[in-house]
């Protein structure tokens, strides 16, 4: 997955720092039913047939101070417990942050088709994992296996290229510069990928499952794996949503107001670089999900960043865990990859966003 420049489309600016209102927060209230309505959905459905009812009451009969029988055996409650619910989990934690990045992104660059891969970091993790597959590298770091370990590293070094070659141009801080750094660096990772992966031709299944991306889990080990990361990526741009607000006036009238554009572009890029890095090592690449849940909010007349970035979050974690809904259970028993659902509803709303975006030049 290569990154390509952005057509010249900006955001509109709005015309003053806006307040919190009261239907952003229903919005986002209504962002929280939604999402748990999302999980309770992955929760109940799957290839073993578990009556909801039964789920519902084991849920209670865990709450302290309850005294009530399960109603579901031992194996249920594995399945439910140990199975289904860290997959609803990692696909609503991997989601969330991809939407969440996204949103980061398009405030700091100022562009709606903006996504958490903008600046190679897809590039970077496909080619870490496709040394880690194709050399069969067997390590284990603290609990992470090479696979993630390799395309978290990958990804990160490439958004380093990238700023790198944007600061030898003469201003690294800049927007254009970067995303032009990160077209080169993406374009010359992807090269080596394609190289590796014509050289272990016998590993290309391999590699490709993991490109289409999946959420399916054995355990809690990913979602423990990505926590850390998502968890702080979430502080430094939640802390950073006025910013973006006041950015989004320009860079020259962000700074007669006194904010300091370039540290603020690069504490955002850095956490949207940890957290995506960390959703595209545990789950592989899922596309569309950071692009197209950001529009879809402002869609709903959501203009200022302290309600556009948690309630994109909200949505990309609902949105992913009921895409995988779908992978799972489209083609039963077997499984769609989670790459080709999101792109399959994704590229259609990509085009509209084509359409409804002030496009110039």
């Amino acid at each position: 997955m290569t990154t390509t420049p952005l057509p010249d489309v900006v955001l509109p600016a709005p015309a003053v720092l806006p307040r919190a209102r009261g239907r952003d927060a229903l919005w986002l209230g209504a962002g929280v039913i939604v999402l748990a309505l999302s999980m309770l959905a992955g929760l109940f459905v799957g290839a073993v047939d578990i009556p909801p009812q039964d789920i519902v009451g084991d849920l209670i009969s865990r709450i302290p101070f309850v005294h009530m029988h399960s109603p579901l055996s031992s194996i249920d409650a594995a399945i439910v417990w140990q199975l289904r619910l860290p997959r609803v989990v990692l696909g609503a934690l991997v989601g969330g942050m991809l939407a969440l990045c996204g949103a980061a992104y398009q405030g700091i660059f100022r562009n709606p088709l903006a996504d958490p891969y903008l600046l190679g970091v897809a590039a970077g993790a496909g080619l870490g994992a496709t040394i880690a597959i194709v050399f069969a590298i067997d390590i284990t770091v603290v609990g992470v296996h090479a696979l993630p370990m390799f395309a978290f590293v990958g990804a990160i070094i490439a958004v380093g290229l990238a700023y790198v070659v944007g600061r030898s141009v003469g201003a690294g801080r800049s927007s254009t510069t970067l995303v032009l750094g990160g077209v080169a660096v993406a374009a010359f990772l992807t090269a080596m990928q394609t190289f590796l992966q014509q050289r272990h031709t016998d590993q290309l299944a391999l590699v490709y499952n993991w490109i289409l991306g999946t959420v399916a889990t054995d355990g809690w080990s990913e979602v423990i794996t990505m926590l850390p990361y998502a968890l702080l990526a979430l502080v430094v741009i939640l802390l950073h949503g006025r910013l973006l607000d006041v950015m989004g006036l320009g860079d020259d009238a962000a700074r007669t107001l006194g904010v300091r554009t370039g540290q603020v572009r690069i504490a955002v890029i850095g956490a949207v670089t940890i957290g995506t890095a960390a959703a595209v090592a545990v789950t592989g690449l899922i596309g569309f999900v950071g692009l197209i849940i950001p529009h879809v909010v402002r869609l709903l007349g959501i203009r200022t960043h302290r309600t556009l970035l948690p309630l994109s979050m909200l949505l990309g974690a609902s949105f992913l865990v009921l895409c995988d809904l779908v992978a799972r259970t489209a083609v039963s028993p077997s499984e769609l990859p989670i790459g080709v659902v999101t792109a399959v509803i994704g590229a259609p709303a990509f085009a509209l966003v084509l359409r409804t975006s002030r496009v110039h030049g």
